[in-house]
């Protein structure tokens, strides 16, 4: 995913000459070309977080489309008040580039994980938050940034990923029907999509095959759309790779309340508490149950 974004990025200045790349000793070989052929519209800004995000504002307020690069906690948490006062409060044309979603970085400790970052996007008005499932949906998201005249921020995994759409010109502010089904449908976001993908092929076999939503555009969340696809199923499982108290399935456990929505909802998650367990991502996603097999078990314990 993250190749993909950037590659993006890297392949739209050659027709857009405002855009400027910002990173934070990060990415050291990402941007070998982009150096090369840019030279005067990138800078290293070094371990300097709060500088990094004021000194994109000032880019931005002279003209410049800024991206600024650097992992999840270096771009969103370390820095939150510049982002809250400097980018979000003004509105600024700036996208924040995270890496490492979720536990992406398991086993190197909670210092490195991103599962509390949706909760803190809900606290700042105007940024529009993504958080692609796919190469395909980071390479549409970050055409969707290079045009956007919103703040924006884009949660990635890093590297490797599979492919998961069939299509690739779609909108990316849209929940996107990845498998149709019946009965139940699971909604997720995120580098969970491997999981979520080998559950549904296991219940496919089983004939208990549900409808598969990615909701890549987490905030503004298209409501009207959810409960469009969930009018035709009985029970909802929103799986992620974040903290189950302020992430995709509690918005939509708001989203419920508010409709008075018939569905039923079950939220796979991680519990909100320090991860002191260690072990690598599969294993963690196994011992907080939002792996392949909980996804199977807890779709194949429902009602028919």
């Amino acid at each position: 995913m993250r190749n993909a974004f950037i590659n993006t990025i890297i392949d739209a200045c050659r027709f857009r000459e405002d855009i400027f790349i910002l990173s934070g000793d990060a990415g050291l070989g990402v941007f070998d070309q982009f150096k090369e052929e840019y030279p005067d519209r990138y800078r290293n800004m070094g371990v300097a977080e709060q500088n990094t995000i004021s000194f994109a504002a000032g880019l931005a307020l002279t003209g410049y489309k800024v991206f600024v690069y650097n992992i999840i906690p270096f771009v969103l948490y370390r820095c939150y008040e510049q982002v809250r006062n400097d980018i979000c409060y003004q509105e600024l044309p700036i996208t924040l580039v995270g890496i490492g979603s979720g536990i992406t970085y398991a086993p190197q400790g909670m210092s490195h994980y991103s599962v509390e970052d949706i909760g803190l996007v809900q606290t700042l008005p105007n940024l529009v938050a993504i958080s692609p499932i796919d190469p395909v949906e980071a390479r549409v998201a970050a055409q969707y940034a290079i045009d956007c005249l919103k703040p924006v921020y884009v949660r990635l995994a890093k590297r490797g990923e599979p492919v998961f759409h069939q299509d690739e010109v779609f909108d990316i502010t849209v929940p996107q029907i990845i498998k149709e089904g019946s009965g139940a449908a699971v909604v997720f976001h995120g580098s969970i999509s491997q999981e979520v993908m080998a559950a549904y092929n296991v219940l496919k076999l089983n004939g208990r095959a549900p409808i598969v939503i990615s909701v890549p555009t987490v905030q503004p969340l298209d409501t009207a759309s959810l409960m469009g696809i969930f009018s035709r199923v009985d029970h909802v499982i929103c799986v992620e790779e974040h903290f189950t108290n302020c992430g995709l399935g509690g918005m939509l456990a708001r989203l419920k309340a508010e409709q008075s929505a018939p569905w039923k909802l079950s939220m796979l998650g991680i519990p909100p508490h320090f991860i002191h367990k260690i072990r690598h991502c599969e294993g963690l996603r196994a011992e907080y149950g939002i792996s392949a097999a909980d996804i199977v078990c807890v779709v194949e314990s429902l009602p028919v």
